[in-house]
């Protein structure tokens, strides 16, 4: 079980692959799509993808010649079961967790010159 823990926090570390994550909230993507709104190679998001999908958080499919990722919300629970094992945290709200990584990628795509808060 530590072993698999240590897998899923160590994707939810990088801020890309959290991104990736909230936009698979939204519905299933083609990795060509998951990859448009990021400045790096297919290449690169490939790996992070294979990051996550080694963590269970989510899963790949080949439709046709099309890739195809899904978001495996249930993958969580480990994580919040552990969490949770220390009597300072509720259980994982989804909707908090999509608000929160949702403005983690508004924070990253801000214009250059936004003024600080």
């Amino acid at each position: 079980m530590t072993g698999a823990l240590d897998i899923i926090f160590s994707a939810l570390a990088d801020p890309t692959r959290r991104a990736i994550l909230t936009m698979l909230l939204e519905d299933d993507m083609a990795v060509t799509d998951v990859a448009h709104p990021f400045d790096m190679s297919l290449a690169a998001i490939s790996k992070h993808l294979q990051v996550l999908a080694e963590a269970g958080l989510i899963t790949q499919e080949k439709r046709g010649r099309v890739k195809w990722c899904k978001l495996e919300p249930d993958a969580l629970k480990a994580a919040s079961v552990w969490m949770q094992g220390f009597g300072q945290f509720e259980p994982v709200n989804l909707d908090a967790f999509e608000r929160f990584l949702a403005c983690e990628l508004d924070e990253r795509h801000e214009p250059p010159d936004a003024p600080l808060p």
